[in-house]
């Protein structure tokens, strides 16, 4: 319990330097910086210290995760600059068809191993993740530390590593693969349960393309549209007039006041019309629960909706409509929804 103890520290202090980077650039983003001093929640940045809690964090080991299918992560020649989540044992399927989540990292990063452990959980459900970049922390990774995107010396803001497309190529490519002969993806994937989620601005990027028809569901991780005449950050440059394109039931996962994106999020699921929409909050931060065992508290939130969504998973749904959701008696979460019928 005490080595246990250690490690999600370390990971927890881990986030807290991605959290601090995260937060120069949206406060950066948002022309701020000059006029008043960063916000409680982003201390001031420490490279040397990050590099430190990297080094430490790339020492553990993958997660399988808790689900029925114990998960890899792996990348693969027919789809570069991307690095895929898959249960380890495709023929233990049995008839259980894959689903398919597209993923846009934390500040529109490379690296696709940055939320590893939330990743591998949820394909460990019976999910074919694909996160845009390469395997650029943690097992598996080059040799030498990789660096996250960071401002320069002046201020600027760095341009985004991902783009929006680089969601739409692996949703392309996974299709493809169901459809290829010999493939070891071949008639395994469902072509009906499609999702995209991000976090921070992997979630931009991921609101960007929810209007794809092939999309069923969303999943936007401590993230949301910038209001007008806010946001000057490379990569988040999209409107509210986007929210009005989706045609899917859609969630937000949130880190409570001090999440740096909760007002954008919240101002989100207040605009959003026509589709069912839901924002549950763990007041933890912008960091999430992404670096803790098995991805936490938000990677089971995020789970039970891709199996109601998807699937049709009436347990799964029970967290989240009724009025003794799962979520709404769970005194760590706060749960708003709205347009899911009677039932919410």
């Amino acid at each position: 319990m005490v080595a246990g103890s250690r490690i999600v520290d370390r990971q927890d202090s881990f986030v807290r330097h991605i959290v601090r980077l995260a937060a120069l650039c949206l406060t950066a983003s948002m022309g701020l910086r000059a006029q008043q001093p960063p916000p409680a929640a982003a201390p001031g940045f420490d490279p040397a210290a990050l590099e430190r809690e990297l080094a430490e964090f790339n020492k553990k080991p993958d997660t399988p995760g808790t689900g029925p299918y114990a998960a890899l992560k792996e990348e693969a020649a027919s789809l570069p600059d991307h690095v895929i989540y898959r249960p380890a044992d495709l023929a233990g399927l049995g008839k259980l068809k894959l689903g398919v989540l597209a993923w846009g990292n934390g500040a529109c990063s490379n690296d696709g191993a940055g939320a590893r452990m939330h990743l591998a959980e949820i394909a460990s459900h019976g999910y074919l993740v694909i996160a845009n970049g390469r395997i650029r922390s943690g097992p598996g990774a080059p040799p030498g530390l990789w660096q996250p995107p960071r401002p320069a010396a002046d201020g600027s803001l760095p341009p985004p590593q991902t783009e929006a497309a680089d969601l739409t190529r692996a949703i392309d490519w996974a299709l493809v693969e169901n459809k290829r002969a010999g493939g070891p993806y071949f008639g395994r994937i469902d072509p009906r349960q499609i999702a995209v989620s991000g976090w921070s601005c992997g979630g931009i990027q991921a609101l960007r393309i929810a209007a794809d028809a092939r999309v069923r569901t969303v999943v936007i991780h401590n993230s949301g549209i910038f209001g007008q005449g806010m946001n000057h950050m490379p990569g988040m440059d999209l409107g509210k007039d986007a929210l009005q394109k989706i045609h899917t039931p859609i969630i937000y996962i949130l880190g409570g006041p001090t999440d740096i994106a909760y007002a954008n999020g919240m101002d989100d699921f207040k605009r959003i019309e026509g589709v069912p929409a839901a924002v549950a909050n763990l007041d933890i931060g912008h960091g999430g629960t992404f670096l803790q065992l098995n991805g936490g508290a938000a990677a089971s939130v995020a789970v039970s909706w891709l199996d109601w969504q998807l699937r049709g998973d009436k347990r799964a749904a029970s967290r989240f409509v009724g009025e003794h959701c799962g979520l709404c008696q769970d005194k760590r979460w706060t749960l708003q929804r709205k347009g899911f019928g009677p039932e919410q």
